[in-house]
């Protein structure tokens, strides 16, 4: 799937769900919705979560930067397997990540319907798309290698050192300079 579309998959998500979520928000959950003592005790964790979130991709997305680069590519591509950092524990340490923004900007919102079911749903939908999309691209992508890194390998891992590796700071990678990867 292209870039472009995946933003726009994530625009869709996100705007079409709070706007559902607020019209049933303020039809059967009027009075929460509109306290601001729930929006202030939602709001704290939300911005909490959305610093993990952003902090996780900040680091995997410098991980595939500077590991996942060989030659003159796109930016956001990669042509590299990466099973270094987060990458050596699971498969899918950047959507792991991600998976917790639906819910860290319906706490932010306030929006009960999108805290209790829209989150939810477009987690699932994610999850599809991880199963769906991102697997079968990456085995097209890198072939045997990737059958051979996924062995064992666990979509996501929740153990200590793999949170650890996760929220590392991940300096970023200088994709300008010539010798990134060793390439000359």
């Amino acid at each position: 799937m292209k870039p472009k579309y995946r933003l726009l998959m994530w625009i869709v998500m996100i705007f079409g769900g709070l706007a559902v979520s607020i019209y049933f928000d303020l039809h059967y959950f009027r009075s929460l919705f509109l306290s601001w003592k729930f929006h202030l005790i939602t709001l704290i964790p939300g911005i909490a979560l959305l610093n993990i979130v952003r902090r996780i991709s900040r680091n995997t997305g410098r991980t595939l930067a500077r590991y996942g680069r060989k030659g003159d590519i796109p930016k956001f591509q990669t042509n590299v397997l990466v099973d270094k950092g987060p990458y050596a524990y699971m498969r899918h340490p950047m959507h792991l990540g991600l998976l917790f923004f639906p819910l860290s900007f319906g706490l932010i919102a306030g929006s009960p319907v999108f805290i209790l079911i829209v989150a939810p749903l477009e987690i699932a939908a994610m999850l599809l798309m991880i199963k769906y999309v991102e697997e079968p691209e990456a085995r097209k992508k890198f072939g045997e290698a990737y059958d051979r890194y996924i062995t064992g390998k666990p979509w996501f891992c929740l153990r200590w050192k793999c949170i650890k590796a996760l929220l590392k700071d991940v300096p970023p990678a200088d994709i300008s300079s010539p010798f990134v990867n060793g390439c000359h």
